[in-house]
C-alpha cells in the first residue's frame, strides 16, 4: 500500500501563489511607482497653440525616459504625466496647482506664460514642490526667493541685452540706417516688463523710442495702431507679444506696406516655424531674438525631424519644454530620490550639460541658469537662420530690409 503524503491547504495556496509568478516572471519584482510630474500649460483659451507645443515637448522627453528604461536610480521607476490646463487665466492655473498636488505629484513643468508662472510658482512654493519654467519670461520669476523655482532658459533680462548687442552689430555692419523705433507690446506681465527693459536701454545703442503702443491679449483688429506706425515713420519696429497677435500685427504691417528697415521682436511669441509655413511673405526678413536651438547639434536636428514626421511643428515651446522635463530627471538620478528637499538641492548643483541648446553646462543661481542664451534669427520664406551670435550662425542678416516695390 502507497501512502500519499498529506497536503495541507498553506502548501496548496504557496503552491499556487509561486504558478502565478512563474506565469508573470515580470511580477516577481516589486514594481517600482511611478513619479508623477503635473503638466500646466494653457491648451485652451488664447494661448493654446503654444500651451499645446509646450504640452508635446513634456511628453516627448517622458516618453524618450520611459522606453530607454526609466529612472535607473529609482529601479526603473517610470515618469508620469499628471495634465493641467490654465486655460491661458492665471488663476485657473494656481486652481491646477492645487489640484495637481492632491494627486501626488512630485514636481510641475510649465507654464509657458509670465503671468501664469508668477502665481502658480508661488502656489508650489507652499509645498515645497520643484517647479521647472519652461517658457516664462518675466525675471520676477526667479527673483523672489522662491527656493523650489527653476528655469534653464534666460529671462527677458539677460535677452533684452544680448538681443541690443546683438541689433548693434548688424546695425553697424549696415551703416547705422535704423534711427528710431516705436515699440510695440501686449500688455501683460510678459510684454509690459520686456518693454520697461527695452525702453530704458535702447538709447544705448544710439535709437531714439519714437513711442511706445499696447494692445490687450486677445487682440482682433490692428488696423488702428499700425496706421499709427505708419505715421510716425520709425525706422524699425519692435515687438513682443503672443502667438495671435504677433501674425496678426504682422501680416497687418505687411498688408498696409509699411516700409521699415527692420520688423524685431524680442522673445516674439509668433516668430517660429508655423509663421513661415502659413504666411511666408510677411515672416520673409523678420528679425526676432528669441529661445532657439543649437542648429549645430545633432540631436537637434534629429528631435526636429521627428516632430515634423508626425506633422508638428518644431517650435521653441517643443524643445524647451522637453528640456527642462530632462532636467528634472536628471536631478532625480543625482539625488537617487524624488523626494523633493533632494531634488531641489541636486537641481542647486546642477552641471545638466546633456541639451541641445546655445549653452554651457547647467548653473543655476537663485533659480536661474546662468549658461542660458537666445539667438537672433531671421526668417526666409521657407526657413530661419540664426544670424548672431557668429559661432552659432548659419547666414548672414538681411538688413535693411529690401522697401515695397
Amino acid at each position: 500500500m502507497t501512502l500519499t503524503p498529506r497536503i495541507s491547504r498553506r502548501t496548496v495556496v504557496k503552491a499556487a501563489a509561486a504558478s502565478t509568478l512563474l506565469g508573470a516572471p515580470g511580477l516577481l519584482l516589486a514594481q517600482a511607482r511611478p513619479v508623477k510630474v503635473g503638466l500646466i500649460h494653457p491648451v485652451s483659451g488664447a494661448l493654446a497653440y503654444s500651451g499645446g507645443q509646450g504640452r508635446m515637448g513634456c511628453q516627448m522627453a517622458i516618453d524618450e525616459i520611459n522606453a530607454a528604461g526609466g529612472l535607473k536610480a529609482l529601479g526603473g521607476a517610470k515618469l508620469e504625466a499628471a495634465l493641467g490646463d490654465s486655460q491661458s487665466r492665471p488663476e485657473v492655473g494656481v486652481a491646477e496647482v492645487e489640484r495637481l498636488h492632491q494627486e501626488g505629484v512630485a514636481a510641475y513643468v510649465g507654464c509657458f506664460a509670465s503671468a501664469i508662472a508668477l502665481p502658480a510658482t508661488q502656489a508650489a512654493a507652499k509645498y515645497n514642490t520643484p517647479f521647472m519654467i519652461d517658457v516664462g519670461v518675466s525675471d520676477a520669476i526667479v527673483s523672489r526667493g522662491l527656493k523650489n523655482v527653476f528655469r534653464l532658459a534666460p529671462g527677458n533680462g539677460k535677452c533684452v541685452d544680448d538681443a541690443f548687442a546683438g541689433l548693434a552689430e548688424v546695425n553697424k555692419a549696415a551703416g547705422g540706417v535704423a534711427k528710431s523705433v516705436v515699440l510695440v507690446h501686449e500688455d501683460s506681465e510678459f510684454g509690459t516688463s520686456t518693454a520697461r527693459l527695452l525702453s530704458g536701454k535702447i538709447s544705448g545703442i544710439g535709437l531714439e523710442v519714437k513711442d511706445v503702443l499696447k494692445h490687450a491679449t486677445p487682440t482682433r483688429d490692428f488696423s488702428n495702431l499700425v496706421l499709427r506706425v505708419k505715421s510716425l515713420k520709425p525706422d524699425l519696429v519692435i515687438i513682443s507679444n503672443y502667438q495671435n497677435e504677433y501674425v496678426l500685427l504682422a501680416r497687418t504691417m505687411h498688408q498696409q506696406r509699411v516700409d521699415v528697415a527692420g520688423m524685431f521682436s524680442v522673445l516674439g511669441g509668433g516668430f517660429n516655424y508655423r509663421l513661415i509655413k502659413e504666411q511666408p511673405d510677411v515672416a520673409q526678413y523678420m528679425m526676432d531674438f528669441n529661445h532657439w536651438y543649437n542648429p549645430l547639434s545633432p540631436k537637434a536636428q534629429a528631435m526636429r525631424k521627428a516632430v515634423e514626421a508626425k506633422g508638428g511643428l518644431f517650435t521653441f515651446e517643443v524643445y524647451c519644454g522637453y528640456n527642462a522635463v530632462r532636467c528634472y530627471a536628471d536631478a532625480i538620478e543625482r539625488a537617487k530620490s524624488a523626494d523633493k528637499d533632494k531634488v531641489i538641492a541636486a537641481l542647486e548643483t546642477s552641471t545638466w550639460s546633456d541639451h541641445f541648446m546655445p549653452y554651457g553646462p547647467t548653473k543655476f543661481v537663485n533659480g536661474q541658469n546662468q549658461g542660458g542664451r537666445a539667438v537672433l534669427l531671421q526668417a526666409s520664406k521657407t526657413d530661419i537662420d540664426v544670424v548672431w551670435p557668429n559661432d552659432f550662425a548659419g547666414a548672414k542678416p538681411v538688413f535693411p530690409k529690401p522697401k515695397f516695390g
